[in-house]
């Protein structure tokens, strides 16, 4: 099995975006969400690699890529860093794989910057409203103060919050790997500065334009996600013309660690198919 480290580095308006490439074949790109990494897709990257050539990247003020307090990380601003490094990368077509706040931001990519993509699949994904939570909107009011709080108390909430995206549970060497990039100086205002730059409007600009998709879509959707209930996943699939849902009993917003087998299958057989 091919590795896929972020070994390179493109930079855009100011910030360091991290990437890494492996395989050879037809193109696909993994676009995490939040408040994850491409750690989460890099598994099913590195099965890939045999057949495909597998790009992984970490959105701005995420992972690996730079986080500076005076850049904002809104989806408008992802979706133009995804525009920009998908010309970088010089694809024709790729397929495009995204998971939670990566739909809002490939879907933007394609709309709003043209971003040709051969198909898109969406994971549990911010999509369209509504979306947030009583976590967020308190965030959104205090993020200033939050970014203060003493450091083990802001992991604790970090982990506690990551851990209730998963039905199963997580491993603890997961749930390490998950909060790990929202730790330290820069991590802990990072953290919440992603959360307070979060604006639905976004959201009802993408669901008006859904009906002018005009390529292949698949929607997957764990069925005990608590984040993105499944009524959403559903919804978001009847409004895209000709878009297939596939339902993973078993798994929650964290489909990836919850049910790894049937989402690599659900990814594979779309991948064949096209």
């Amino acid at each position: 099995m091919a590795l896929v480290e972020l070994t390179e580095t493109f930079t855009w308006q100011g910030r360091r975006i991290a990437w890494g490439r492996s395989g050879s074949g037809p193109a696909v790109v993994f676009c995490h969400g939040t408040p994850w990494s491409s750690w989460l897709w890099r598994p099913f990257a590195e099965a890939l690699a045999g057949e495909f050539t597998v790009y992984l990247w970490d959105l701005p003020g995420y992972g690996r890529s730079s986080k500076d307090a005076e850049h904002p990380v809104d989806f408008g601003v992802q979706a133009g860093a995804f525009a920009a490094l998908l010309a970088h990368w010089q694809l024709d077509r790729p397929h495009v794989v995204a998971h939670d706040i990566g739909g809002i931001v490939s879907l933007r990519t394609h709309l709003t910057h043209g971003g040709p993509y051969a198909s898109l699949l969406l994971a549990d994904v911010v999509a369209i409203p509504p979306a947030g939570s009583p976590f967020y909107r308190y965030v959104q009011e205090y993020a200033e103060v939050l970014a203060q709080l003493p450091p083990y108390i802001h992991e604790a909430v970090v982990r506690a919050y990551i851990a209730g995206a998963s039905h199963r549970g997580l491993l603890d060497a997961d749930l390490d790997a998950l909060t790990a990039p929202w730790l330290g100086p820069e991590g802990q205002p990072a953290f919440y500065r992603q959360i307070a730059d979060f604006d639905e409007r976004y959201l009802v600009e993408t669901e008006e334009s859904l009906a002018r998709l005009d390529l292949p879509v698949a929607v997957v959707w764990g069925v005990e996600d608590t984040w993105i209930p499944l009524a959403t996943g559903e919804r978001l699939a009847a409004a895209i013309p000709g878009a297939r849902i596939t339902r993973v009993p078993g798994a929650g917003h964290l489909v990836h660690l919850d049910a790894p087998a049937a989402l690599a299958t659900a990814l594979r057989s779309w991948l064949a198919d096209q």
